[in-house]
């Protein structure tokens, strides 16, 4: 080989080594690896332990023949074997032990030492006005932690059977879960507060030598079904969503409207499994470390809406110094209870539980909180109906936006008494002169003193608050239950009619408060085109007006009844307002104001806006007119 070949091979090597050395992995890339690596042979490991496990138990528990062949010493030692030291714990009988205040009721199952049954004695599901409502029962749920015994046998705590050990103290329980060792057990200490909230600590207790010396966290796995509490499954699902807030107060979320997952490398403070007005929340005493979240929509006819899972791991200490802690929030997701966690604590240690109650984006949250909740727990405090609160809650942010609204409807007014000026300088300049239009046309609002803007200011003010109220009466569970003439409970849809099957975007039901909003809102929408002036070239926009009104109908019969009945009673109100400006405010009156107006500040220099609009509007015109000079000599 020559001297050019040799060059070019060692060209290519020096490319080969530069590229290997930049791409190689990062120390932070290598460790992800092998913990990636180490995970997916500790799966690999509990899978075929499992499996071993599993076939053991059928020599043990088989068929009545196996059962003569096998001996009981044989039995366990096969036990013992399976489960080493927790080989005790591998039979029993599922016992129940129940913690009980007068908001909740808890069963816990003997099976896993784990909460098996959830109720909450002030609510009731849908349709059921007897028994207490089920946040979940048997299997719908399941909680356990994952142990690595000292001879190294991977179990899973769910599968074994604890002993209920009674206490001197109310509501509280310890199961316990025993060991080969006469003293050596592991503890699961569950006490019950006088609100929601239970608490459950892990307490090892000579485990030393009974479990892997290089355990320093357990693996905990929880799972559970949401059941269908309300009726109308579709607004249910779209605020069923599992939620977890970071430590330092960060909220994270699933998607709720189809399966979603999620991996989560930094620290969690809480993990919520969020219905629309019920949630279960599991909260570490310290903090959930690599986790892993799913959340899975349930089929329509399956009874469920989602199905929530979480893998994370938690600290433990093994000599038993410093219990592993949690606490379970079984409870509604009422704002006041949520935040009442909170009270008397430093920012550091709070919960932010209360996030779990949607009340809409950041400014619409702001209204929410310090207006529309406080404004609401004023008009229920007095003891009246809820139609009668949300009547005066509309009363009085109508009376708040009422100036605005004034302004409003004063300058639409204005406008109406000026057409025939406008028109007839939409004569004088025809459409290929445009700019010549727009500047008279400004000059006129400007002399006539008034602003096309104006009428903004009020829909400025008046959405976020609209928005607000939005978000706050679907989801507040004081609306629950409560009835209103026709409508049975204003959580939900009012519907007065059922055909049994689904029209695409109305579905199989009418809601009657709905209707009515609608039809009132096609009469404000009639009213309004009759005061303003409208070009009659202008019909396509004509229909739109009455078209927007329908498609709430459509929108909004889904929605919960509280909700349709807020807007019906504010669009009344609109219209009453609509029909007072109409009788106070005279049209020839205003003209005469406005041609006094005008006279008034025909001497007057202009404002600094007007005549930097005007500049800009005569540099326009210059500028085009230089265009088509140039544009005709290229001719």
């Amino acid at each position: 080989m020559d001297k050019n070949t040799w060059i070019g091979f060692l060209i290519i090597a020096v490319i080969i080594i530069g590229f290997s050395w930049i791409q190689r992995p990062s120390k932070e890339q290598l460790v992800e690896r092998q913990r990636i690596q180490d995970s997916i042979s500790m799966a690999r490991m509990m899978a075929a332990e499992a499996q071993r496990i599993s076939d053991s138990l059928q020599l043990v528990a088989g068929a009545p023949e196996e059962k003569e062949i096998v001996s009981v010493e044989q039995q366990q030692e096969r036990l013992q074997a399976a489960y080493g030291t927790f080989a005790p714990a591998a039979q029993g009988e599922d016992q129940w032990v129940t913690l009980q205040n007068e908001k909740l009721r808890l069963t816990l199952s003997t099976r896993g030492g784990r909460i098996a049954r959830a109720e909450l004695l002030e609510y009731h599901a849908s349709g059921d006005t007897v028994n207490p409502l089920c946040l979940f029962r048997g299997d719908e749920a399941d909680f356990g932690l994952t142990l690595i015994t000292a001879n190294n046998r991977i179990l899973q705590t769910s599968n074994l059977y604890f002993k209920p050990i009674e206490t001197d103290q109310p509501n509280k329980v310890i199961m316990r879960l025993p060991t080969s060792a006469e003293d050596a057990w592991l503890d699961f200490v569950y006490e019950l507060s006088d609100n929601y909230m239970v608490h459950l600590s892990i307490e090892p207790h000579n485990m030393l030598t009974e479990l892997a010396q290089n355990i320093n966290s357990l693996e905990l796995q929880w799972r559970q079904l949401i059941p269908q509490q309300e009726q109308g499954r579709k607004f249910e699902e779209r605020y069923a969503q599992l939620q977890y807030m970071l430590v330092g107060g960060d909220m994270e979320k699933l998607s709720e409207s189809k399966d979603d997952d999620a991996k989560e490398s930094a620290r969690v403070k809480w993990v919520g499994y969020k219905d629309q007005f019920f949630s279960t929340v599991l909260i570490a005493d310290d903090a959930f470390s690599s986790s892993q979240f799913q959340s899975t929509v349930q089929g329509k006819h399956s009874g469920y809406i989602k199905q929530y899972t979480t893998h994370t791991s938690v600290p433990f200490d093994l000599k038993g110094e410093n219990p592993t802690g949690f606490r379970f929030y079984c409870g509604p997701n009422h704002y006041h209870t949520l935040k009442a966690y909170d009270e008397g604590a430093e920012k550091e240690n709070r919960l932010y539980l209360n996030k779990l109650v949607p009340l809409g984006w950041k400014i619409v949250s702001w209204i929410n909180t310090i207006l529309v909740i406080p404004m609401f727990d004023l008009f229920t405090s007095w003891g009246l109906h809820i139609g009668i609160v949300i009547l005066l809650m509309t009363i009085v942010i109508k009376l708040i936006i009422l100036p605005f609204v004034f302004v409003s409807y004063k300058s639409s007014a204005k406008m109406r008494a000026l057409k025939p000026q406008i028109d007839a300088i939409n004569e004088k300049y025809p459409a290929d002169k445009m700019q010549e239009r727009q500047q008279a046309t400004m000059q006129l609002y400007q002399q006539a003193g008034v602003s096309p803007m104006s009428g903004c200011l009020p829909m400025l003010f008046q959405f976020p608050v609209l928005m607000a109220m939005f978000w706050f009466l679907p989801t507040a569970i004081e609306l629950r239950g409560k009835s209103l003439l026709w409508a049975d409970d204003l959580s939900t849809y009012d519907a007065v009619f059922h055909w049994g099957f689904n029209i695409p975007l109305l579905g199989d039901h009418l809601s009657l408060f709905c209707l009515l909003m609608t039809i009132c809102n096609i009469g404000y929408t009639y009213i309004t085109m009759q005061s303003q002036a409208t070009d009659p070239n202008m019909k396509f926009m004509k229909y739109m007006m009455y078209a927007m009104p329908l498609m709430f109908l459509f929108i909004f019969n889904d929605y919960a009844a509280g909700l349709s009945y807020y807007y019906l009673v504010s669009l009344f109100i609109t219209i009453l307002q609509t029909m007072i400006f109409r009788w106070t405010l005279d049209d020839e009156k205003m003209l005469k104001e406005i041609e006094e107006n005008k006279k008034k500040k025909a001497g007057k220099p202009k404002s600094g806006f007007m005549a930097r609009l005007e500049a800009m509007q005569r540099e326009q015109q210059r500028l085009a007119r230089e265009n088509a000079k140039a544009a005709a000599k290229r001719r």
